[in-house]
């Protein structure tokens, strides 16, 4: 390769933005905003499509499965049938492109989303009984007030503004995430770093990993199975960032040194679901950790489940 060209190519991984080429090459690709820090761009497209931008615009993943790669894998990512030479030819034309993503994502407005996520957890309220959210949570939700008092027990739930439920991950201890799930409202706290949210009746050793999209879903399985003794119920809110595998690599090392252990993938019955459960199957072979596909009625997660009184698969 000539050095004309080695430049061209230094060009494009240094001014090329990753967002940009989303917004503009394919069409239907938009920016979630309430999902998106200004270290982790969320877009959507169909349902189970999400591709996250990081790296300051230079990296991205796809957040449904395993591909990930810098701004010429991107491209042909959204476009395989283009050889490299006619990758180039399409990035020629986004060269300091700027995205058109909002100022809010960029720098965040008001007070409140200013500061750090766990500061804004220990603001919160409590889960209690006869609350707003806990009347959501039993009565839209269908969780049962013994699994909700076990998760307040352990710090899991809290309470939000307007009867929502604040649904905790954490990074060593410490509150790192908040998935926000409520009557009229879906979302995250912004400025968080996501790994898993975590429920255990934790009277016996943990032998069994259960692992679902949502915390309610995680909860509802909870509540299906009676919170069996030996099972970690997670969450990944999702599709999965780094945080997110490296935290379940860690729970699969010590399932990996405990006899009789099993991983569960709890995930939707869909075909994004399906991506996830592919993607656990594969984290579980990794560790050497046996699998298996919990799968709800096709179409439905384990909170409709839940609510309409089934109990699980085999």
């Amino acid at each position: 390769m000539s050095a004309t060209a080695d430049a061209e190519l230094e060009l494009f991984r240094q001014t090329v933005n990753c967002a940009a080429v989303l917004e503009r090459m394919m069409g239907g690709w938009k920016l979630d905003v309430r999902q998106s820090t200004k270290r982790a761009l969320k877009y959507r497209r169909g349902p189970g499509e999400i591709i996250i931008v990081n790296h300051d615009g230079h990296g991205w993943w796809d957040a449904t499965g395993s591909a990930k790669g810098d701004v010429f894998n991107l491209v042909q990512y959204l476009d395989p049938r283009l050889n490299f030479g006619e990758v180039r030819q399409v990035l020629r034309r986004f060269v300091g492109v700027i995205p058109s993503y909002p100022e809010a994502v960029r720098g965040g407005t008001g007070r409140e989303s200013g500061r750090p996520v766990a500061e804004r957890w220990a603001r919160r309220p409590r889960l209690r009984r006869g609350s707003d959210a806990w009347a959501y949570l039993t009565g839209q939700r269908a969780l049962t007030g013994r699994v909700l008092e076990a998760a307040a027990v352990q710090d899991a739930v809290r309470e939000g503004p307007y009867g929502s439920a604040w649904f905790a991950h954490r990074l060593n201890g410490m509150v790192s995430h908040v998935e926000i799930r409520g009557p009229a409202y879906k979302g995250s706290l912004t400025g968080g770093h996501k790994t898993l949210f975590r429920f255990r009746r934790a009277s016996r050793a943990m032998r069994r990993l259960a692992i679902a999209e949502a915390p309610i879903d995680a909860l509802s399985l909870a509540v299906l199975e009676d919170m069996r003794a030996d099972t970690l119920y997670v969450a990944t809110g999702g599709g999965m960032g780094p945080g997110t595998i490296e935290a379940l690599t860690e729970i699969l090392d010590q399932l990996a040194a405990t006899p009789d252990a099993m991983v569960a993938s709890a995930v939707d019955a869909n075909t994004a679901g399906d991506r996830y459960a592919a993607r656990h199957a594969e984290l579980a072979a990794d560790a050497g950790v046996p699998f298996a596909r919990l799968r709800p009625p096709e179409g439905l997660d384990w909170n409709d489940v839940a609510q309409q009184g089934r109990g699980p698969g085999p």
